[in-house]
């Protein structure tokens, strides 16, 4: 016989779905202010009306308004007196909102959540209709909104924390990119920051990047002449399985892409060619538990993105190793192990939201 429900759980439940709405309009209204630039016109120390936050990011008032007055419902702004008139409130972005809506430099950063989340949602209706077919949704379906935010969210990490912390947890490999034409390739670069971030703290690099994403090559592109790397970074338009060289690498990275990919023992097995004898594979995934019923604090957020985005995206080719973003660490170790590497070594890395694994050929 079913076990009843009592009130107190339907309750519970029932304010549990409450609070995730509550959450969805407040990442769609992020999203907004974030594109806009509405946070940034209001992180300044003079409050602003609704016209003059209109004025300033050449937007509608009245749609500014009906924002402003949503994010100060939420918490999210304040507000000097709600007993003003609608034209005569002035809002403000509270100084510990600043750093986590608005600074691109900064590790909390986290605007760019919202915007990956967009992405993600975006292609809902074919994500239900590969739940019926058994098909996938490719990469391009999600737009520039998740490729953009994904770029968005690990800048800071990439450029500050890969040579500075990352890379030196390898003391050999560290010791060897410090030397005359040392080589690296970044598989599925992305926004090309993981790139610009090596050759930004070692001088003497090369780096080739490579990506199958035109969109993502023309990004990552751009980034690296801005930061005036275009004579040390090549950004190349390749699919990862198809890479072969003579011409060895010292360190193949491949980050946040392997549970991506129909075919990542293809893909690693071109990686460990790429490396050679000599070279090292770095692969950076989700940190995950190592078993279902071991999760880690972040894994229903993990299990959130495979199931929007990273299965579909993986199940577009077929066939496919249906993989998802919950890649856990045995999945890997068997996936490098099939590719032909010798062993995988976990790195101890701290790090809340990723595992860093290094595979020697």
């Amino acid at each position: 016989m079913a076990t009843l429900a009592t009130d107190a759980e339907r309750d519970a439940f029932a304010e549990r779905l409450i609070g995730a709405l509550a959450g969805a309009f407040d990442v769609y209204a992020i999203y907004i202010g974030d594109t806009l630039g509405l946070y940034h016109a209001l992180a300044g120390d003079t409050p602003l009306t609704a016209a003059d936050l209109a004025a300033e990011t050449a937007t509608h008032e009245r749609y500014v308004r009906e924002w402003c007055e949503q994010q100060t419902v939420s918490g999210i702004l304040t507000v000097d007196d709600p007993a003003k008139s609608a034209e005569d409130r002035r809002y403000a972005l509270p100084p510990a909102h600043v750093e986590i809506l608005t600074d691109l430099e900064s590790e909390r950063f986290m605007a760019p959540f919202a915007q990956l989340f967009v992405g993600a949602t975006s292609p809902i209706s074919a994500v239900v209709d590969a739940f019926r077919t058994g098909e996938g949704v490719p990469r391009e379906a999600y737009g520039d909104d998740y490729r953009e935010g994904q770029g968005r969210l690990n800048r800071t990490a990439y450029l500050d924390l890969l040579g500075r912390e990352w890379i030196p947890s390898m003391p050999d490999v560290d010791a060897t990119l410090q030397l005359e034409n040392a080589r690296v390739a970044d598989v599925c670069c992305g926004h090309g920051f993981a790139g610009i971030g090596v050759a930004d703290t070692y001088p003497t690099v090369h780096v080739d990047s490579f990506d199958t994403d035109e969109a993502a090559v023309e990004s990552a592109r751009r980034h690296v002449a801005e930061f005036g790397l275009v004579d040390r970074v090549d950004v190349q338009q390749e699919d990862a399985a198809s890479l072969r060289t003579d011409d060895h690498y010292d360190l193949v990275l491949a980050f946040e892409c392997i549970h991506d990919l129909a075919d990542p023992v293809g893909a690693l097995t071109a990686m460990r060619d790429l490396a050679g004898d000599y070279g090292t594979v770095l692969v950076m995934d989700r940190r995950v538990g190592d078993g279902f019923g071991d999760e880690l604090e972040y894994d229903w957020l993990t299990y959130g993105w495979s199931m929007l985005h990273c299965l579909p995206v993986g199940m577009a080719e077929q066939p496919s190793a249906e993989t998802g973003a919950v890649m856990r660490p045995d999945t890997l170790r068997r996936y490098a192990e099939e590719a032909g590497f010798d062993r995988v070594e976990v790195l101890p890395i701290e790090h809340e939201r990723n595992r860093f694994y290094r595979l020697y050929p």
